[in-house]
């Protein structure tokens, strides 16, 4: 990898698209290097790294807030807050994964329903969602 490069480098180095980069740059996740005389601004292999942090981060349901919270916490004497961040993700994750179980449960049930229900005067699916609360037992 080159030491310096242009923002479009960077970009497919990082495995984005210079739009993101630009727009990390604007959320305050990445600096913006000054323009040379040359008139291109370059970035390092630090810049890369950073930005595949981002993505690796994003990836795991963190917000942009959160990570930018993760960078200013990277170093060893901030593993206890950083364990607490993802602990907290991880339960949330727990929570999206039990919802989508009901939901998965409901939707399952309801096909069901127009399965062996299905007269063609109504639809089971759209009857169950006027009637039946007890198909939406999930979080919302």
């Amino acid at each position: 990898m080159p030491e310096k490069m242009t923002i479009s480098r960077l970009a497919g180095a990082a495995g984005v698209n210079v739009e993101t980069v630009r727009f990390y740059q604007r959320s305050g996740l990445i600096e913006e290097p000054a323009r040379p005389c040359s008139g291109y601004r370059t970035y390092g292999a630090e810049d890369v790294r950073r930005i595949r942090f981002i993505k690796r981060a994003q990836l795991l349901g963190f917000t942009l807030d959160e990570v930018a919270n993760l960078l200013k916490l990277e170093g060893a004497q901030t593993c206890v807050e950083t364990r607490g961040l993802a602990v907290k993700k991880l339960s949330l994750v727990e929570e999206k994964l039990s919802d989508l179980l009901a939901m998965k449960t409901a939707l399952a049930s309801m096909v069901a329903r127009c399965d062996s229900e299905h007269s063609g005067a109504r639809c089971p699916i759209i009857q169950a969602l006027i009637d039946d609360a007890s198909v939406l037992h999930f979080q919302q």
